[in-house]
């Protein structure tokens, strides 16, 4: 499981030309299910994503985390991001989880999240158009196992 997260001024997704979710200052996370991947990995990620240190304290440091700063969260579903890049110049998507698993393991990230922050969500297999302000730019992928 991988999360690419973005630390954002603002972000929000789209689906159809209807906004289905928003948020300003916080993270948008898209989020890749890998075949194999486990319902602790969901849980064990969500808790490494809403801790993590991104956000600056009032030194410029970044030594706050989304939870400490009350930082909303986009979460976007995105099985590309297990692409396989390692031949040829046509990626392969065989490491991706079938749909069906994929979208529960989607679903319990976010509701992880949902505990303890703000999670707004795409749309699990539609076509999304994600509009984002990178913040710093702060890009980190985190990922589960690593």
């Amino acid at each position: 499981m991988k999360a690419l997260l973005q630390r954002v001024t603002r972000a929000s997704v789209r689906v159809g030309g209807e906004t289905v979710g928003a948020v300003g200052r916080g993270l948008c996370v898209f989020l890749g299910v890998a075949a194999g991947d486990t319902e602790a990995n969901a849980v064990k990620l969500a808790g490494k994503v809403v801790n993590l240190r991104l956000f600056d304290d009032a030194e410029g440091r970044m030594n706050l985390s989304a939870l400490e700063t009350g930082a909303g969260l986009l979460v976007v579903s995105q099985f590309t991001l297990m692409a396989d890049t390692r031949r040829g110049r046509r990626p392969s998507w065989a490491n991706a989880a079938e749909p069906g698993k994929a979208e529960e393991l989607y679903g319990l990230f976010a509701s992880e999240c949902a505990k303890s922050l703000k999670v707004e969500k795409g749309r699990f297999r539609a076509m999304m158009e994600v509009e984002l302000v990178n913040d710093g730019p702060v890009t980190v992928m985190v990922e589960d196992p690593a």
